[in-house]
């Protein structure tokens, strides 16, 4: 399931992310590819130790604790802290999947990547090229969205960013471990919630909601994995 989620953050917060950006010290991506990405990744990452990764880091966080459709979608249990990158000058990186498991920065915790993300700090009309093409069962999605607006999608996809011929493509990148492992349980827990979401403001009286409201959390019971 791949889903987008808009307005993590507002336009003059994406203003303030992207100024701060584009006056950080970048460093070669490759630098953090494993054996096999090493060869097909071309962009620019800021340090996980620069302190300007780890302010915006944390401002993101909190942005997303408070983002409900984030919440409903990906019903984090850990988030890796966002990192950062710049595709600029032809920088792209080719089909690839992403580490199983990370390490969480100063500390020997493991986070499972059950889910990927990709938050924007760039309007799509500001930059050539630099999708975000993802292969699923349905064939590939190709995302660019707003400032503002981020991609979630499972770490299992085959995905790529197309090379940026025009402009910079600026934009935070991150995991999540899932307390639910299996993408088509959330999938299927968000359409519930969904529904019940729907039918609680069109007819907020109707007895069903609360056995619905039930299964939802029966479901997430059965299904979470803690």
């Amino acid at each position: 399931m791949m889903l987008a989620i808009p307005d993590v953050l507002s336009a003059e917060q994406v203003r303030q992310c992207r100024e701060a950006l584009e006056r950080a010290t970048w460093h070669d991506g490759r630098h953090t590819a494993g054996h096999m990405a090493i060869h097909v990744k071309a962009n620019l990452q800021l340090a996980q130790d620069d302190p300007l990764a780890t302010q915006l880091g944390e401002f993101i966080l909190e942005r997303l604790s408070a983002t409900p459709r984030f919440l409903a979608a990906a019903l984090p249990l850990k988030v890796l802290p966002p990192r950062f990158n710049c595709y600029t000058g032809g920088g792209a990186y080719g089909n690839h999947t992403d580490n199983a498991i990370f390490t969480l920065p100063g500390t020997s915790l493991r986070i499972r990547s059950d889910l990927s993300a990709t938050l924007f700090f760039c309007d799509p009309d500001a930059y050539d090229g630099g999708e975000l093409v993802i292969e699923d069962t349905y064939g590939s999605q190709r995302v660019k969205l707003p400032a503002g607006h981020m991609a979630l999608y499972p770490s299992t996809s085959l995905h790529q960013v197309t090379p940026v011929t025009r402009g910079a493509r600026l934009a935070a990148f991150f995991w999540i471990q899932s307390l639910v492992r299996e993408d088509h349980q959330r999938a299927m827990l968000l359409e519930l919630d969904d529904a019940i979401q729907s039918l609680a403001t069109d007819v907020p009286e109707n007895p069903a909601l609360a056995r619905l409201t039930g299964v939802y959390h029966n479901l997430l019971r059965h299904w979470a994995d803690t």
